[in-house]
């Protein structure tokens, strides 16, 4: 076998049935060596979209996702997407092409240090060579997915892909999670049995159906209310009666969600990492005076907060020994249905046209089991906290790093796993215009995702700020694209509405369409003043 075809062949038997990216010279082998292995290649416009594709595929099966990337230009698109799968924990293989290290002494053509280009924003960067194919394979593997999910990096000499490989791999066994012992679990176990107003604190460490089992098993036994960040919204489905929705970047939940913090005796952090949250949510409680367990798969290094007891372990596993073994009563004060009722008045659905009114006709409208991605701007902070997501992972976005462009291509990743399945991505014009060339990706992979994009010709979310601040309107606004001329210039449905009933009629249709949608929601400039 040749060293690309063992890269392949170890990344098939992990269950990875798919590869994105936009191939060059330097990568025809690993192409050729993946096709061969079972694995569909995708063709993208863009190494960063390829990226949030192959993140999908991952969120929809729990196996890798896999970048595709050629030497210099190739590879360095995707960095985006890289580092916000190592801060959204998404165990992303990158395989990138390279020339021999012999020719890149001599030769400077598109050539630089990839291995130092990665290495900063990947849990590991290997370079492949024929002898240890198999080894650097499964150690990347296993890097990957092992503790914190994140992304590794492997560049590949044209002159190695093609070498027979020799040697063996040893396949490591699979880690099993770990569970603390000693006096501080004990002591933590103790406070919770005995918490009035115990309050749950979530986050992406546990997204998945374990994790949701788990968080949900916690809520009940405690009778505490869940705080979730967005990515992990539905880790408790949100029609729950102890769901709180998600929370981080809206000053209005923030309202009702940090007084409600200062209130509860004992507060259980599971899987909780911070990274989504913006400044409010520095030091949002006192450890002191609280009694703050902050369960985690790695030391707290961020510092945006501190704990009375920094509990490190699998999150599921401890979290189950931490439990106590009869329900307790619930608080013994109302401010939780307070902050509920606050919430749920706060991001009420609207009962004129903007934003907010089409976001609940589209939760209204779609199947209960719809799929949906949001790109960053002001649309996504009023989809999170108005959207319910009844399962973890029914609402996909970029949480750590916020990068826009990421909607379109996630939500073509997710229907290329579920066809079947209803999916749909919340994007606004400028984010859109920025992967409008994936579109192309969609038809010719005959998949029929929904394409819902907000347009207002204008960077709303930082054209808030700029105002706030009291500054002059500059390089914020655009001129109004026509969004749905557009997805129909691609082979799509493209439709524009600007009213309630014909944003129903326009989602019906798409449904049952056999190609993708593009809906074209026609907003007013500074319509999400006041939402969120």
């Amino acid at each position: 076998m040749r060293a690309a075809d063992v890269v392949a062949k170890r990344l098939y038997e992990q269950g990875c049935r798919w590869a994105f990216g936009m191939p060059g010279g330097e990568v025809l082998t690993l192409l050729d060596a993946l096709d061969r292995a079972g694995i569909t290649f995708v063709m993208c416009r863009h190494e960063n979209a390829a990226g949030f594709m192959a993140e999908a595929t991952y969120h929809r099966t729990g196996v890798p996702g896999i970048l595709l990337a050629t030497v210099g230009p190739g590879a360095l698109n995707g960095i985006n997407v890289v580092e916000n799968a190592r801060q959204d924990r998404v165990p992303l293989v990158v395989l990138t092409g390279c020339v021999d290290a012999d020719v890149a002494q001599v030769y400077t053509h598109q050539v630089l240090d990839q291995p130092q280009v990665f290495r900063p924003i990947t849990k590991a960067s290997f370079t492949l060579n024929a002898g240890a194919a198999h080894v650097i394979i499964d150690k990347a593997l296993g890097i990957a997915t092992e503790g914190r999910p994140g992304p590794v990096h492997i560049d590949v000499p044209i002159s190695v892909a093609e070498a027979k490989a020799s040697g063996e791999g040893v396949l490591r066994p699979e880690a099993l999670p770990a569970v603390p012992t000693g006096p501080a679990l004990d002591i933590a176990k103790t406070a919770l049995a005995e918490a009035k107003r115990p309050l749950i604190i979530t986050g992406l460490d546990v997204l998945s159906e374990e994790g949701a089992a788990c968080v949900t098993k916690a809520a009940e036994m405690l009778q505490a209310p869940v705080i979730t960040s967005y990515k992990a919204k539905g880790l408790i489905p949100e029609d729950h009666p102890l769901a709180l929705g998600g929370a981080g970047l809206s000053p209005k939940a923030d309202k009702a969600l940090l007084p409600l913090i200062a209130e509860a005796d004992v507060i259980l952090c599971i899987g909780y990492d911070p990274i989504e949250m913006r400044q409010g949510w520095t030091n949002p409680w006192d450890p002191a005076a609280q009694v703050v367990i902050d369960v985690t798969a790695v030391p707290n290094t961020h510092y945006m907060h501190h704990a009375t007891h920094n509990i490190i372990g699998d999150p599921i596993e401890t979290v189950r020994v931490l439990l106590p073994q009869t329900p307790l009563p619930g608080w013994d004060s109302d401010a939780a249905e307070r902050a509920r009722i606050t919430l749920r008045e706060g991001f009420a659905p609207a009962e004129t046209w903007g934003p907010g009114q089409a976001i609940a006709i589209c939760q209204e409208v779609l199947p209960d089991d719809t799929l949906i991605t949001a790109d960053s701007g002001a649309h996504r902070i009023l989809l999170s906290q108005m959207w319910t997501c009844r399962f973890p992972r029914a609402l996909t976005q970029s949480s750590g790093f916020c990068t826009m462009g990421c909607a379109v291509p996630l939500a073509i990743g997710a229907k290329l796993v579920e066809r079947d399945r209803t999916v749909v991505s919340f994007s606004g014009d400028a984010g859109f215009l920025m992967v409008v060339g994936e579109l192309a990706t969609a038809a010719e992979q005959g998949i029929a995702p929904i394409f819902v994009v907000f347009v207002d010709a204008s960077l709303a979310l930082i054209e808030l700020k700029q105002r706030g601040r009291q500054m002059k309107n500059v390089g914020v606004d655009f001129d109004r694209p026509d969004v749905a001329a557009v997805g129909r210039a691609f082979g799509g449905n493209g439709v524009s509405v600007s009213d309630a009933e014909a944003l129903r009629a326009a989602l019906h249709a798409a449904i049952e369409a056999d190609t993708f949608s593009v809906i074209a929601v026609e907003i007013d400039k500074r319509a999400y003043d006041g939402t969120f």
